[in-house]
């Protein structure tokens, strides 16, 4: 199972949102590269990237940063935030991320994914990003009257393979996190699925790492790693254990 450190751009600065609240946020970094290449020094096999201003604006503001971001590493990155194009995916791709990650147009528009995800095969990734089991888009400013699990299955009908899943009201908030939600999903859709939201202890690594046979592909860390309140080496040690059967 992957640890994945996350990497969220406003203004062209790492930082952290709590709780997707654009007015509630913490500066880690003025360098997103630097940010970058330190995750890669102390083990990261992949990178979250995140244009924070893209996903407001509704269209990609920091593929500048992006850009800095992977000449500075050797690792794949997925990036989301404003991908609501064919043409600014196809940019993202171009800038070098392996995989872009859709968000509202996505959950929203179902033709426009489905011929995403033939156009970039293997490439799509799509956000669910949910709030007490509806899904948020719109910078999170809007929900939708869908829960998570219908969308999921839609999507999986589209063609995408991998979706991102974000518990909202655990996210930047080292609140812990909600194994109940992500273990309801893996069973309801079989999806494969990468967790993010609330992450704040190893306890909480290891209870995600259970779910790994049931679809879990990774783990998104942020503030927890950021603060020094999880080692991303202690976390990728019990993430990658071999699962006992």
């Amino acid at each position: 199972m992957l640890i994945i450190p996350a990497i969220d751009l406003k203004d062209g600065k790492v930082v952290r949102l709590t709780r997707g609240k654009y007015e509630d946020v913490t500066v880690y970094s003025q360098a997103p590269a630097e940010a970058a290449k330190s995750w890669q020094t102390q083990g990261a096999t992949r990178l979250h990237v995140i244009d924070l201003d893209g996903a407001m604006h509704g269209e990609v503001k920091n593929i500048k940063a992006l850009r800095r971001i992977i000449e500075a590493v050797d690792l794949p990155v997925e990036f989301g935030g404003g991908l609501r194009r064919s043409k600014d995916i196809a940019s993202v791709i171009a800038a070098g991320a392996n995989w872009a990650i859709l968000g509202t147009r996505g959950c929203e528009d179902l033709d426009f994914t489905r011929k995403v995800a033939a156009e970039f095969k293997g490439k799509i990734i799509v956000s669910i990003d949910v709030r007490n089991t509806k899904v948020a888009t719109c910078g999170w400013m809007k929900t939708s009257a869908k829960t998570d699990v219908e969308l999921i299955k839609e999507l999986q009908e589209a063609g995408i393979g991998t979706f991102v899943y974000t518990d909202i009201s655990r996210d930047g908030a080292l609140a812990g996190i909600n194994i109940e939600g992500i273990k309801r999903v893996l069973e309801k859709t079989g999806a494969s699925i990468i967790y993010s939201g609330g992450v704040s202890s190893l306890e909480d690594v290891r209870k995600l790492k259970s779910l790994e046979k049931q679809g879990l592909l990774g783990i998104i860390i942020g503030k927890a790693l950021y603060e020094n309140r999880i080692s991303l080496s202690e976390a990728k040690r019990i993430a990658e254990e071999k699962s006992e059967d």
